[in-house]
């Protein structure tokens, strides 16, 4: 199984930023996908989760500026990040872990997101 993100970068607070991360070794279309962060020196934080049959959940702190959405087809689950804060400032995994569950399942490499004026 692998899974790889992309679109991460640097951006002013209040930008946007859209990740991807493709998916590859597993049947894409049955696994509930989420996103997860870590900052440096502090544990992972679960951030949204999207169900095999789209469900979709948010953490409070990102409800209302993210949106995760998927596509089967191209076996890749999407992070659209607009009204950015300094506070989301961190990797950004992909994972197959469930709803508010930062451990389990499969996990990519992570794509940097750096919020800073």
């Amino acid at each position: 199984v692998q899974l790889v993100e992309s679109g991460g970068g640097s951006v002013q607070p209040g930008g946007s930023l859209r990740l991807s991360c493709a998916a590859s070794g597993l049947t894409f279309r049955n696994y509930d996908m989420s996103w997860v962060r870590q900052v440096p020196g502090k544990g992972l934080e679960w951030v949204s989760t999207i169900s095999s049959v789209r469900f979709i959940y948010y953490a409070d702190s990102v409800k209302g500026r993210f949106t995760i959405s998927r596509d089967n087809a191209k076996n890749t689950v999407y992070l659209q990040m607009n009204s950015l804060k300094s506070e989301d400032t961190a990797l950004y995994y992909c994972a197959t872990s469930g709803v508010r569950a930062v451990t389990g399942g499969y996990r990519g490499q992570g794509t940097q997101v750096t919020v800073s004026s």
